[in-house]
């Protein structure tokens, strides 16, 4: 090997050291749970959307996007940007937003004057979901549909029934930890056979009965809090269900028959990237309304 090519040699090596060992840390979604609350808050309190926008538009570009439940924080970003003309990424991010709809059972009717706008109809729609479905993980949707079915057998009537049935549901979830990682919709979709509905927040809310799996099922599903497989608010209802129920102060729900400070409880919410006490009445109150009507007052 000549001078001049080891050279080379030795630069491409340096570049390929420097390029791996720089790699991106993986992402803390917590991180990106609490911009997003931050951003809402522009948009949703301090009635400033175009600033809310450009904030959403630096978030998604660090971040995959999700689409929360009542959040809907991709959603309200590409209908903002589209009406202040800042550009989100037509339609590859209409593609995104298709198949975060889908996870959950949308269908993105709403969306279809939009969807034309950028050159898709209901057939792109359809046959991306299609393609998605094709993919799903056929043993998760088969476990999950026996485990969702025998999750309230026996409460109230039989509680040793039910305690048995909540232990299966607890190994299963940790044996689908362990293979699948969290089953997430995109894995499994929603529903399973014979329109079971994969009711994974009120499921998670039994693990907690079970003593033995419940410590390694709190620490597993924190990791996936973090990675953003798991909800934080499922998390959240998880580990706060007994203490509800009970009448007991809980670490992040604020029962007022039962809490004082709501300061603590809203630092609580913030470390696992939920909303403050308020803010979240503020997304329920709004949560039932079309994201068309949010917007309407809206102006360029």
């Amino acid at each position: 090997m000549n001078k001049s090519y080891l050279q080379i040699f030795i630069c491409l090596s340096v570049l390929f050291f420097l390029l791996t060992s720089c790699r991106r840390k993986p992402d803390n979604y917590i991180l990106y749970y609490q911009k997003a609350n931050e951003i809402d808050s522009i948009y949703r309190i301090a009635k400033n959307p175009k600033l809310a926008v450009e904030e959403y538009k630096k978030l998604f570009e660090e971040y995959d996007p999700k689409n929360q439940e009542r959040l809907k924080e991709y959603e309200t970003y590409i209908i903002l940007a589209d009406r202040f003309h800042i550009d989100f990424g037509g339609k590859r991010s209409l593609k995104k937003l298709i198949l975060l709809k889908a996870e959950h059972g949308g269908n993105c009717k709403e969306y279809y004057r939009l969807l034309k706008k950028y050159g898709m109809d209901s057939l792109n729609i359809k046959e991306q979901i299609a393609d998605w479905k094709k993919n799903l993980n056929q043993t998760l949707i088969d476990s999950f549909t026996v485990a969702m079915k025998r999750d309230p057998e026996g409460r109230r009537l039989d509680t040793a029934l039910a305690q048995r049935n909540v232990m299966k549901n607890a190994r299963l979830l940790l044996w689908t930890f362990q293979k699948y990682g969290y089953p997430t919709p995109r894995k499994m979709g929603t529903m399973g056979h014979n329109d079971t509905f994969f009711a994974m927040t009120t499921f998670l809310t039994h693990m907690n009965e079970t003593k033995e799996y419940y410590p390694q099922i709190k620490a597993k599903l924190y990791e996936f809090v973090k990675s953003g497989d798991c909800p934080p608010r499922d998390y959240a209802l998880m580990i706060d269900n007994i203490a509800f129920l009970q009448d007991k102060e809980g670490i992040y729900r604020f029962n007022p028959n039962v809490s004082t400070d709501s300061a603590k409880i809203n630092r609580n919410r913030k470390s696992i990237g939920l909303p403050s006490i308020k803010h979240t009445n503020l997304i329920i109150a709004d949560s039932s309304k079309p994201i068309w009507e949010l917007l309407k007052n809206v102006k360029e």
